[in-house]
């Protein structure tokens, strides 16, 4: 069966209402009971139900965006009209489901969010037990055939709704992995974009001993200064001058869902978040030595190195949240991070969140007592990094073929974990088509030689550009 076009490798995700409609988010309410049902049948994730009988429990949380309330509305009717009872956490992050889900023990849930996608798109993220993703290859594509099919009729009683605010509890558990103690009087610079995060950055920082700006703070669908999406040097601006103005120590910029941030140092400057997965690797590391950290293979010099120097043990693994959450449970790792901003940690439930970073950031700021830009300069020369630099193609495979043709001649290393990463001496890249958009990927990285970085990534770019 084919299906509809809003069914992406991770998630859901689409233009409304062409692409993605009440219609289709009912049939994927009842479509999900149903998986969950099957998953509570087959055992999966059987202790880590609060109520392993009775109806499916799940959570129901939604971003800003216009479409977003009419979207849950209809989703929380195919959950109850295939028995569901639905916890409506009503507007809240990506994080917040998450958390819902594995601190309370319920069978699933689902974030309508479409992140950091223009305003006419909206979307789904759909989690099991545990908040163990549903993607591509673990359930996903059930859910869009049977969302598509007529519907099965429930025999049981109709599902119920009821409200809950998981911000006290979210809040808790924040302070119990940063204890607000642990933080000097830093200068933090907000950015929340209009999108989900305005709230609760500043329900957190009020109680914490922070002096916060917050930018941008209240939530509004219409983005009026467009979607929140960092990863855009246009979007950059607004946070690197106002660090600038006040004299921050740092700046935090989040995405709409609030599942990602983004940091700029006390010279305003945007870091990259490659460095960023060796910064916290090595933090969590200093209190658990040995333990294993999970990266991905897009840049990874710099992250093995300071993990290994701070007696952690590495694990590459293919790129996405699925993947890196798979893979975090199979290792037992204590973190995982992505040079995309997705930072996960097992004690937040092996998943990824806006909020733990720049916590453990400024815990780490605070013990140091050294600017972010110092503590980073030294780790940006060793590995300087051409940053990820998005071609459109017609023909992935050819261009990527082209490309493995053209280097294979010297390689040391070659590493088809995701993607294409050939290593030689002094440089490395890795060349991969998106799993989520028709692009094709480049990351460059050299040891200590910024020249040579220019040099080879231009090199690179130009066969794939040849076949053009």
């Amino acid at each position: 069966m084919t299906l509809p076009a809003c069914f992406k490798a991770y998630d859901i995700r689409g233009r409304v209402p062409d692409e993605l409609d009440e219609t289709l988010a009912e049939g994927i309410g009842r479509a999900l009971a149903r998986r969950l049902r099957q998953d509570r049948e087959e055992g999966i994730g059987a202790g880590e139900r609060a109520s392993p009988e009775g109806p499916i429990t799940v959570a129901l949380g939604r971003d800003i965006r216009l479409s977003s309330p009419t979207l849950a509305g209809a989703l929380a009717r195919g959950l109850q009209e295939a028995g569901a009872d639905v916890v409506d956490l009503g507007l809240c992050g990506t994080e917040m489901v998450y958390f819902a889900v594995f601190h309370l023990g319920l069978d699933g849930g689902v974030m309508i969010t479409a992140s950091h996608n223009p305003k006419d798109y909206n979307g789904l993220k759909l989690v099991r037990v545990g908040s163990r993703p549903i993607s591509g290859d673990s359930g996903l594509r059930d859910v869009g055939a049977w969302a598509l099919q007529e519907p099965e009729s429930w025999a049981g009683p109709r599902g119920t709704v009821r409200f809950h605010d998981p911000t006290p509890a979210f809040l808790d558990l924040l302070h119990r992995l940063v204890p607000p103690e642990s933080l000097a009087p830093l200068r933090v610079v907000f950015d929340t974009g209009n999108g989900c995060a305005g709230p609760l950055v500043r329900t957190l920082a009020e109680g914490l001993p922070l002096r916060a700006s917050i930018l941008r703070e209240r939530p509004d669908g219409e983005f009026p200064q467009g979607v929140p999406n960092p990863l855009l040097p246009e979007n950059r601006d607004l946070c690197a001058r106002a660090v600038l103005d006040l004299g921050a120590d740092v700046g935090i910029a989040f995405d709409g869902d609030f599942d990602r941030c983004f940091f700029f140092d006390d010279r305003g400057t945007f870091v990259e978040g490659y460095y960023l997965v060796g910064l916290l690797a090595q933090e969590m590391l200093r209190d658990r030595p040995g333990s294993r950290i999970v990266h991905d293979p897009r840049l990874y010099w710099n992250t093995e190195e300071v993990v290994r120097e701070a007696s952690g043990i590495p694990v590459r693994s293919k790129t996405g949240h699925a993947f890196i959450k798979e893979r975090m449970r199979a290792e037992g790792a204590l973190y995982g991070g992505e040079m995309s901003a997705h930072h996960y940690f097992q004690d937040f439930g092996y998943c990824d969140s806006g909020m733990v970073p720049w916590l453990k950031v400024l815990a780490l700021l605070t013990r140091l007592g050294l600017p972010l830009s110092e503590v980073l300069a030294d780790r940006m020369a060793r590995y300087p990094c051409s940053g990820e630099i998005n071609r459109r193609v017609p023909d992935i495979p050819a261009a990527i073929r082209r490309v493995e043709r053209h280097f294979e001649p010297g390689v040391l290393e070659r590493d088809d974990t995701d993607g294409l990463s050939l290593s030689f001496d002094r440089w490395r890249f890795n060349l991969r088509g998106s799993n989520t958009e028709p692009l094709l990927r480049l990351n460059v990285e050299t040891r200590g030689d910024p020249d040579l970085l220019q040099r080879k990534t231009a090199e690179v770019l130009a066969v794939i550009d040849a076949g053009e």
